[in-house]
């Protein structure tokens, strides 16, 4: 059971999981866990999947998915898909976006739920309570990593179910994508339970993005189970606006993890709360989730 905070109803809610049983059985069972030591966790196990997921014939998962998890469709551009990745990465109707407008209000780049940890130690990263990471492990670079001690660190997680395009929250320009390979571990809070340093151990990309109200904003995105790829849809080193699409993932849950320099943002002080009680808070791309420190209030 995952409960998290609706910060539109302010009411915790419970988290309806794609294949909540199979992650179980996967993450807990002796079977399983065999499973996923030799296959599941393994780059061809999400080929495959991903292989399936781009056949017409997948198109027949679309309609029982949007039922049984509730999706809004009429957020996105199109009724009609060619394949359960093209549905999957579907693309919102421009008219139902809404962007926070004052450049000094830091912006979700994601629809996903949310931890935020501030004055974070660069080589005690948060995976969840009682586990660590360093980022420096989880970027292969010492060098930049020194550049993000005392910052902010904010870990958005897209459920399968969510919205899987990911977003800049400024203008600016980015550099261009580093890639790191490794594993696909599932990461949903029940694997990250079992698993210690999933986020440096799977399939990971970053980049440095050049803001011009929240200075060099360290991207990092992390694929996981079924996340057939990570695709880039930027161009490095071109300026970019407020809530242009960065790129996006093919099917599965994945992540997105934002590092922000020290003294330059404020969270909000209800996803702060939150993170410190160890429950994320759902957030739609575009929607406020801090303020440059500056201008606060």
């Amino acid at each position: 059971m995952i409960r998290f905070y609706n910060r539109t109803t302010k009411q915790y809610e419970i988290e309806n999981v794609a294949g909540l049983n199979c992650l179980k059985w996967i993450y807990y069972s002796n079977i399983g866990k065999r499973m996923l030591h030799f296959f599941i966790k393994r780059k061809i196990a999400s080929q495959i999947y991903g292989l399936y997921c781009n056949l017409s014939i997948s198109r027949k998962m679309i309609c029982d998915f949007v039922e049984k998890f509730n999706i809004d469709m009429s957020r996105f551009e199109k009724e009609e898909y060619r394949n359960f990745n093209d549905f999957f990465s579907r693309r919102l109707n421009k008219e139902k976006i809404n962007i926070e407008k004052d450049d000094n209000i830091l912006i979700s780049p994601c629809d996903s739920k949310v931890l935020a940890y501030q004055n974070i130690d660069k080589d005690m990263l948060i995976q969840i309570k009682g586990m660590m990471y360093s980022l420096s492990d989880l970027i292969k670079n010492k060098e930049i990593a020194k550049q993000y001690h005392g910052g902010t660190c904010l870990v958005f997680r897209l459920s399968p179910t969510d919205y899987h395009r990911f977003h800049f929250i400024d203008e600016g320009f980015c550099e261009k994508t580093n890639f790191i390979k490794g594993l696909y571990y599932s990461v949903n809070p029940i694997a990250l339970k079992n698993i210690e340093s999933v986020f440096c151990e799977n399939k990971r990309q970053w980049s440095i993005f050049h803001s011009k109200n929240f200075s060099n904003v360290l991207y990092v995105e992390i694929g996981a189970t079924f996340v057939g790829s990570i695709i880039q849809t930027y161009t490095p080193n071109l300026k970019v606006s407020r809530g242009d699409e960065k790129g996006y993932f093919k099917f599965g849950g994945s992540t997105v993890i934002l590092f922000i320099k020290k003294e330059i943002v404020e969270i909000d002080e209800d996803i702060i709360e939150h993170t410190q009680k160890g429950i994320e808070t759902s957030v739609f791309m575009g929607e406020r989730i801090g303020i440059k420190k500056n201008n606060r209030g």
